[in-house]
């Protein structure tokens, strides 16, 4: 669905990012002077070059993994964003702790906690917290930071954002195409892997296993559960239920077959990269527009997020004006 309100969550959050950027804790020293070890400082306590080589190493990890290419032009970019990002968070702590903002262990506690449940287990936290060079204690002092910058900027800027209807209306009105909700189908399907490049032997051991379970189907077989015990996709966890989906979001063979059947059609054995699928479909909606109406809450969350990055950004700068800020790299 194309709407502007896609994935947005409580309108907070979106502030949090401009919070959170110090992604390791500062190593504070003693001396005020430069040196080969600061990449900048801010009212004379440090930002360590390690510090922001390491957000530097994390960002291109991140850019790799999602398989794009950064050149020379935008790179620059890049390291002098990360380096002001990290000096806007040191402003923030620092007007923070000048207004005696304090954070409880419990708050801390509880972000660990909301972190962890994020992994699979302690051990793939743990192994998480070693790639990124963190050790926990390390973690908490990034949340105490963050917490604090949290609570200076619900106070000075957060708390006095408000969206009017009349705002909210007139940007539905005026965007229309956002609030177009293309045809969307709702679908179960079982999926039994195999790569497109895999040996012929190996398609043919999976195209039985997928026409074994067929069979069931045809036998009357419930199909949530068929996918539960057999499907190897992730959704198996769900009885197989993809959701809602418009055209676009699925690979064309899955897309073609899921819109050509009838709500609660069975397709035949359909073949992606993926491997085998049978597809239920259990719901289909026409392509409308949103009403306002159903719109408005996450259309008024959308537009805080908007104002609220604007008005962070301009606390911030007017905070750097009245800092001494040295940039050494």
């Amino acid at each position: 669905m194309r709407s502007c309100y896609k994935g947005i969550n409580r309108w907070i959050i979106a502030i949090v990012a401009v919070c959170l950027l110090i992604l390791t804790v500062q190593t504070w020293a003693d001396e005020t002077g430069p040196s080969d070890k600061e990449a900048a400082s801010v009212n004379g306590k440090p930002i360590s070059r390690s510090q922001y080589e390491r957000e530097l190493s994390i960002f291109q990890k991140r850019t790799e993994q999602e398989g794009r290419q950064i050149n020379d032009e935008d790179l620059a970019t890049i390291k002098n964003r990360i380096l002001e990002n990290l000096i806007d968070g040191e402003v923030l702590y620092q007007q923070s702790q000048k207004e005696g903002l304090k954070v409880d262990d419990q708050a801390i506690n509880n972000q660990i906690e909301t972190i962890k449940k994020r992994f699979s287990d302690e051990a793939a936290y743990k192994k998480t917290l070693e790639g990124m060079d963190i050790s926990e204690q390390e973690m908490r002092a990034q949340i105490q930071r963050g917490l604090a910058v949290n609570q200076l900027l619900e106070t000075h800027v957060l708390q006095k954002i408000t969206i009017t209807e009349k705002e909210s209306k007139k940007y539905y009105d005026s965007n229309p195409d956002l609030f177009k909700q293309p045809e969307q189908v709702k679908a179960s399907h079982i999926l039994i892997k195999v790569a497109s490049d895999a040996k012929e032997s190996e398609k043919i051991q999976a195209r039985k296993k997928i026409e074994t379970v067929q069979k069931k189907v045809r036998q009357g077989e419930d199909f949530g559960t068929l996918a539960k015990e057999n499907s190897e996709g992730p959704a198996a966890q769900r009885e197989g239920d993809l959701g809602y989906f418009s055209r676009g979001q699925m690979v064309k063979p899955f897309e073609d077959a899921a819109f050509a059947l009838k709500v609660g059609g069975i397709s035949g054995i359909v073949e992606t990269q993926f491997g085998y699928h049978l597809i239920k479909v259990t719901d289909k909606k026409p392509a409308r527009t949103l009403p306002y109406t159903e719109v408005q809450p996450m259309l008024e969350q959308h537009l805080k997020n908007e104002k609220a990055k604007t008005e962070v950004q301009s606390y911030i700068e007017n905070l750097k004006k009245s800092a001494k800020i040295k940039r050494f790299i």
